[in-house]
């Protein structure tokens, strides 16, 4: 297993569609597990495959209180949604910053599992959220987005300087 390189906002590549996983082969079966690898030491409760500058449909999450739950969706589709939630949201690829968004508090989910099978979930509350939150990532859509532009404006400003300062 590897660790691999988080993107950070606002990077382009964060912007683009995800393509549909059309086998699930060790090559995906690796990226899942680098990917959680990646995700428990950064640490994070989600990640998504743009996030490590690979543009396919693919997202772990484990938004257990003992981070011993991983769930792994390929080719993820919410089928049905239901309820609001608002809850304060952060991303690995826009570290240091919070802020309070609303989705949908509980959804079902259609996926391929990390051999291939066909699955459906429900999920609640925080694994909910967390779920819709990497999703959008596979369609170049971020946490920010969902804010004010003032306070998307901001954030992108200040990760640019951080990004200055860092080289």
């Amino acid at each position: 297993m590897a660790l691999l390189h988080i993107l950070r906002f606002p990077d382009p590549r964060l912007r683009l569609v995800s393509a549909p996983v059309s086998v699930v082969d060790e090559t995906i079966r690796q990226l899942i597990d680098d990917m959680l690898e990646t995700m428990y030491a950064a640490p994070g409760i989600g990640l998504a495959a743009p996030q490590v500058d690979v543009a396919q449909r693919v997202v772990v999450v484990d938004a257990s209180p003992e981070g011993d739950a991983p769930v792994c969706l390929v080719n993820p589709e919410i089928i049905s949604r239901e309820g609001v939630e608002i809850m304060e949201e952060g991303c690995l690829s826009v570290p240091g910053f919070h802020e309070n968004v609303e989705r949908a508090s509980r959804i079902k989910v259609r996926a391929l599992d990390r051999e291939g099978q066909p699955f459906e979930l429900e999920a609640e509350g925080l694994l909910a959220v967390c779920i819709q939150h990497e999703i959008d990532h596979l369609d170049g859509k971020l946490f920010v987005d969902y804010l004010s532009e003032i306070k998307r404006k901001r954030i992108q400003k200040k990760m640019e300087k951080q990004r200055r300062f860092s080289m």
